[in-house]
């Protein structure tokens, strides 16, 4: 894969490491001394002992997720393979929620798609539009949520035995490993601790026809798809919270590192929101987990031979409820 960065000739200079002369007396272009609050430039900056914040900021940016997406891509096509889709949608934007419909769309991507900001709710969408420009007017930001579903998937990817395998762990990490998202749910999420185990848990029925459930269907999916750290074979839902971008056109305050006087912070470039493109991120952040569980799974040095594991594994989970033979071994 290679992806092509036309703005660099730009930076070359800007991003020098290399001294201007002998002595140093030459200043960097452009240097950063007045962090921004929300982003890494101050921590970061302490931290690694620099005098210069961008090289933190520019490390830290959000466009380092371009190679996650690309990867993305490959672990959605081996997935797509056995009939597996991921798609997202944007259910809430700067104070704005978005009606989430009873069924979504499939594929869900073709509909939310044809959003601007990739939400399913028309409505909800021109007040959200309109929040963007007074936003952008203000000189201020905005944050939001994206729901990412999974659709396909069989039960029994993750495990239950060790910690570090369970899938809603390894799922939480990758997320929350995007720049500015502060909050992972699955399922129902916070919600389950406000209700009872009456209206939280997914009551299960036999159910023939859906072999890769091992023929059984929960009647809700609050779980969101995972209970244990393993998938149930209903759709994996996720929601994922962005906190509004660091940069603002009406600087926030901060201190001159340099000075270690009163200033305001550094202000650049900046976009008013950045959820809707989020959500895209979450999707590849997602595969690329589901994809390794599902190669840790059914393994293989092939695809034939990926699929003829996933096949076999299928099969014996579909006869397992209502007469199956008990396991051995």
């Amino acid at each position: 894969m290679l992806i092509r960065n036309r703005d660099w000739k730009n930076w070359v200079d800007v991003m020098d490491p290399a001294k201007r002369d002998e002595d140093d007396s030459v200043a960097r272009k452009r240097v950063v001394t007045r962090p921004r609050p929300g982003h890494a430039d101050m921590s970061g900056l302490l931290k690694y002992d620099r005098d210069d914040a961008r090289d933190i900021l520019e490390r830290a940016s959000a466009r380092e997720t371009t190679a996650r997406v690309a990867a993305g891509a490959i672990c959605r096509r081996l997935l797509s393979e056995f009939g597996v889709s991921v798609g997202s949608h944007l259910v809430h934007l700067g104070g704005i929620d978005a009606a989430r419909p009873a069924e979504l769309p499939h594929p869900l991507n073709d509909a939310s798609d044809a959003s601007p900001l990739r939400t399913l709710d028309a409505s909800a969408e021109a007040r959200m539009i309109a929040a963007i420009d007074a936003a952008k007017q203000s000189g201020n930001t905005l944050g939001g949520i994206c729901e990412v579903v999974v659709t396909g998937l069989p039960v029994g990817l993750g495990s239950h035995v060790s910690w570090d395998r369970k899938l809603d762990g390894r799922i939480g990490a990758a997320l929350m490993s995007i720049p500015a998202v502060k909050g992972v749910e699955i399922g129902l999420g916070f919600e389950t601790a406000r209700r009872t185990g009456a209206d939280v848990h997914d009551e299960i029925d036999a159910c023939a026809g859906r072999e890769r459930a091992g023929n059984v269907r929960r009647r809700t999916n609050r779980a969101g798809g995972l209970e244990g750290g393993m998938t149930t074979g209903e759709a994996l839902v996720v929601r994922v919270a962005m906190k509004p971008i660091a940069t603002l056109m009406r600087p926030l305050g901060t201190v001159d590192v340099l000075t270690g006087q009163a200033a305001a912070a550094v202000a650049e470039r900046s976009d008013v929101t950045a959820v809707p493109a989020m959500g895209v991120i979450a999707e590849a952040m997602l595969a690329f987990v589901v994809a390794q569980a599902w190669l840790e799974k059914f393994g293989g040095d092939s695809l034939r031979e990926t699929r003829r594991n996933f096949d076999g594994y299928i099969a014996r989970v579909a006869e397992r409820v209502g007469g199956g033979a008990p396991a051995r071994g």
